[in-house]
């Protein structure tokens, strides 16, 4: 049975560096969103993704999220689906699969989210 961890929209996930890979249904439902024509938005708050197949969102000079505005996230409403998926497709990939040390060092972000952190407290027994 998969692990669901509800969103206590703590923002650690939104700090950390990383690639939020966007699909063209959602580089349109954000514009609409802001507001904002598709091209303008574009240019303003994205970027070629490392892979160059495509587009994703531009960091602030920290590496957290371009739309973190202090500790919240400015377009909750349409965030995109890796972001609606965090802590929970990592959690389901990795736990009991991977070893707990191993998790710490190469996935920290999991780390830091309040979700998380709660889990780790009382993790299901069966794993």
């Amino acid at each position: 049975m998969p692990i669901s961890l509800e969103c206590q929209r703590c923002a650690a996930c939104c700090r950390w560096p990383g690639e939020v890979r966007l699909t063209d249904d959602e580089v349109a439902k954000i514009a609409a969103f802001m507001e904002m024509q598709e091209p303008d938005f574009i240019e303003q708050h994205l970027r070629l993704r490392h892979d160059r197949k495509g587009l994703a969102l531009k960091e602030q000079a920290n590496h957290s999220c371009i739309f973190l505005e202090g500790g919240n996230c400015a377009i909750q409403p349409v965030k995109p689906q890796q972001c609606q998926e965090f802590p929970n497709r990592w959690v389901n990939l990795l736990w009991g699969k991977v070893p707990l040390e191993v998790m710490r060092k190469e996935y920290p972000m999991l780390f830091a989210c309040s979700a998380f952190k709660d889990f780790l407290k009382n993790p299901p027994a069966d794993t």
